[in-house]
């Protein structure tokens, strides 16, 4: 199948290379890229408009929007768009109703390890036949599709389980520092919790985030999931308290502003500790 591809970033880089040696053709548009992988053939956004399906994996709504409206303006309605970047459900359902192309959303969970093993999971709002139709192709870069209902749900879908995880890394980051307090190793507590009732498998992987955070790379950095997590207390729109994603959004703000923006989001400790620091100053 002829694709187009936008977004060849961290995530976006590993998922079009899955694509193009699954066997599809692959067209790929990212202004930031000097070249692209082997088997990718770079092109401007427009060119995209001659594939029947692209994907976009890009960073926020406004590029996304700008992707689907002017870059696929001459595509036409056979044409179907995949958006998998996190931008939220609202504008998804807006560009499947006013945009010039069919659009779906179909965001994936999991990191850029999942992503250059095609391990990832991903959650698409579309209807039954448009599930089908693209099923095949995201089989190519994720291990587990789900149907999660119409256009939109998936972003949905998405938000949630990302409010899940910036509060399950805040509560890790807690339960180390109260570990830390009662002088315990934290190597040794990190294990008792892996295999504790909270031992869910994020809390494994991520021990190495955590306890080494300078060897181990960037997963998902700060930025990224409180972006999420803002566009998930935007979609709660005050209808209901969310104490703990308001606590682990309040946190990620300190990250930001002590320069951890683009560390992994495990970084949340460095973010608790200096929280603690301040707090001693003061008194």
């Amino acid at each position: 199948m002829l694709i187009g591809f936008a977004g060849l970033g961290r995530m976006g880089r590993p998922m079009a290379t899955h694509l193009a040696r699954a066997g599809h053709t692959v067209l790929a548009h990212d202004p930031g890229l000097d070249r692209v992988p082997d088997g990718i053939t770079a092109v401007a956004a427009a060119e995209l408009a001659a594939t029947e399906l692209s994907i976009s994996m890009l960073p926020d709504g406004a590029s996304t929007r700008e992707l689907v409206e002017r870059g696929l303006a001459g595509a036409g309605r056979d044409h179907l768009h995949v958006v998998m970047g996190t931008v939220g459900p609202a504008v998804v359902r807006d560009l499947a109703v006013a945009g010039p192309v069919d659009v779906v959303d179909a965001p994936v969970s999991g990191s850029v390890s999942m992503a250059e093993t095609a391990a990832l999971t991903t959650m698409v709002g579309g209807t039954d036949d448009q599930f089908a139709r693209i099923r095949p192709v995201l089989a190519a870069m994720t291990a587990a599709q789900f149907h999660t209902g119409p256009a939109g749900s998936g972003s949905a879908a998405k938000l949630a389980v990302n409010a899940v995880l910036a509060t399950l890394s805040q509560g890790i980051a807690e339960g180390l520092l109260i570990a830390e307090a009662g002088e315990l190793d934290l190597s040794v507590f990190y294990e008792v919790l892996r295999a504790s009732a909270a031992g869910a498998p994020y809390v494994g992987y991520k021990e190495e985030a955590f306890l080494a955070p300078d060897s181990a790379g960037v997963a998902a950095p700060i930025s990224l999931i409180r972006k999420d997590l803002g566009l998930a207390l935007d979609l709660a729109g005050g209808r209901f308290a969310l104490p703990g994603a308001e606590a682990a959004y309040a946190v990620l703000d300190d990250a930001t502003a002590a320069g951890l923006g683009e560390k992994d989001m495990a970084q949340v400790l460095a973010a608790l500790r200096g929280r603690t620091t301040k707090k001693e100053a003061l008194s």
